[in-house]
């Protein structure tokens, strides 16, 4: 989840000194946000920026573009755009940013107003309907997914995008429940899934996974971002930087090893004194995985797990 909210128009962006900083801002710079949420990334970016930087932000949920500030939206450095962040390269394309980029932001997961707002249905803190969608407007539901997955495949969702250890038995339960009653809410799926599995030793909400799990399959939200991270090697210049913000070991691991990985030569290549420009190390990392302080996770305890990585683009010629 990428954002504390306080009241209605206050929202604290996770991470924000770091990201900033780790995207080493040059004040004439193009840059891209791939996940506005409610724009404190971006409005931190633009406060560092002079006349002639330019930012594109983008957000699939469309709630998100049209809760944009009036100042935000009245920048003309700024440029908002509803999609998702798997189609960057197309909008680089469009506006002619291909290897112009100097820094890519991603700040994953789910955004604290897309908790905090029951109607959306990704939280089971309040009873809403069982939607889940980053955009509302596209794609089945979760309830709609749940009617008609098979037992098989929902055991296997909640193992690989939830890591749940009873992915088994929690499976097998919304089978049974839905054989009697169409599974429409948060709070019926997560009373389903507390009744599931042992009471003892849980220090989470049980249906914790489950929902998580739920959430990235609906959204296709690993797939998002490994796009999302090949195609950055295509947008940045030499010297431009990706910082990707995470918060569960799933997204975490991708973005680590990618990184890695393009940190070094190909493979057949590694410990050679000649390597060939195109089998180059494409990235070099910046420093380690750096966590939020305590004083921010006491401010912002959604802030507890979230995780930022930093990678410049190196020049392969």
């Amino acid at each position: 989840m990428k954002k504390e909210t306080k009241g209605a128009s206050h929202h604290v962006p996770v991470l924000l000194g770091p990201a900033i900083a780790g995207l080493n801002l040059k004040v004439d710079g193009w840059y891209i946000d791939g996940t506005f949420g409610r724009g404190g990334h971006s409005g931190a970016i633009l406060n560092n920026l002079g006349p002639d930087g330019y930012l594109l932000a983008i957000d699939r949920d469309p709630q998100a573009i049209s809760s944009a500030s009036v100042s935000l939206q009245n920048d003309p450095r700024l440029e908002l755009v509803h999609g998702e962040f798997s189609e960057i390269r197309r909008y680089a394309i469009d506006r002619k940013m291909l290897g112009k980029v100097d820094g890519l932001l991603l700040d994953l997961g789910v955004s604290s107003p897309q908790l905090d707002t029951a109607g959306r249905g990704f939280s089971f803190q309040s009873d809403g309907p069982l939607d889940m969608r980053m955009d509302p407007s596209r794609g089945a539901s979760a309830a709609e997914w749940l009617a008609t997955v098979e037992e098989h495949k929902l055991k296997r969702i909640l193992q690989q995008f939830g890591e749940e250890r009873f992915s088994g038995r929690i499976a097998r339960a919304i089978v049974v429940a839905r054989d009697v009653a169409r599974i429409t809410g948060t709070a019926q799926l997560a009373e389903i899934v507390k009744q599931a599995v042992p009471a003892h030793g849980q220090k989470r909400h049980p249906a914790t996974k489950t929902f998580q799990a739920i959430r990235i399959f609906v959204n296709n939200e690993l797939a998002e971002l490994d796009r999302a991270l090949e195609v950055s090697l295509d947008l940045l210049r030499p010297g431009g930087r990706l910082c990707v913000i995470s918060f569960h070991s799933l997204e975490d691991r991708r973005v680590k090893r990618f990184m890695r990985d393009h940190a070094r030569e190909a493979e057949p290549y590694r410990g050679m004194p000649d390597v060939p420009p195109e089998h180059r190390p494409k990235l070099k990392l910046i420093g380690k995985a750096i966590s939020p302080s305590d004083e921010e996770i006491a401010n912002n305890v959604r802030a507890r797990s979230s995780r930022l990585r930093i990678a410049e683009r190196m020049s392969c010629v």
